[in-house]
């Protein structure tokens, strides 16, 4: 029967503000998500969110003030020794309720080979005419080892599923862990809920 949880990572600063090393996408797998919102998205200054925290309020129907933030224009921080980087999926829509969409991407090293592992990236961008888009949180990070597949975003909820791999010993071909995670945001963060399948079952 699936078992669900809920994690809930710790806030870290921006990345467009900090200078940490690249993960190279064979990097050792890690155990938990590095789940990242930076100043300017949503809220000037991100905060932990309680158990009461309400939920988000979708955005109203009309059309979004901006267009979403084209991952185009955007320097992933991938180190894919000399490969080139793929943007594999994306989804757009707003996560805040304010009228301006922010695009979740599915990032990759672009390998050739093999299944390099994706991370999951936020978007957002200003208002101004000349702003460029930035990350402003990380959802999944490449150290995890996992595949995304089947993103989308609905109602404020970012929705995407990871395959994943039971021990070293699996074939990176063939995924036989799945999960179904959900990220929205509420107080201040975003909140991850994530289904587990039975290893096996993809």
């Amino acid at each position: 029967m699936p078992h669900r949880t809920a994690a809930q990572a710790p806030i870290l600063e921006n990345p467009a503000h900090t200078h940490t090393k690249p993960l190279h996408w064979l990097a050792t797998a890690c155990a938990m998500a590095a789940v990242i919102a930076g100043a300017g998205l949503l809220q000037p200054e991100a905060t932990a969110a309680g158990p009461d925290a309400p939920e988000p309020v979708p955005g109203p129907a009309s059309a979004p003030r901006t267009a979403a933030p084209d991952p185009a224009a955007v320097t992933w921080p991938l180190d894919c020794k000399g490969n080139p980087v793929a943007v594999t999926a994306t989804a757009r829509g707003d996560l805040d309720g304010d009228r301006r969409p922010e695009t979740v991407a599915a990032v990759r090293c672009d390998a050739g080979s093999g299944t390099p592992p994706h991370a999951l990236y936020v978007l957002a961008q200003d208002a101004a005419q000349d702003a460029r888009p930035r990350i402003v949180a990380t959802l999944l990070d490449t150290a995890r080892r996992q595949t995304a597949t089947d993103l989308t975003i609905r109602d404020g909820i970012i929705t995407a599923r990871l395959l994943g791999y039971s021990s070293p010993e699996v074939p990176r071909y063939a995924p036989d862990v799945e999960q179904l995670a959900k990220w929205r945001w509420s107080g201040g963060k975003f909140r991850q809920e994530l289904t587990d399948s039975p290893a096996g079952s993809v």
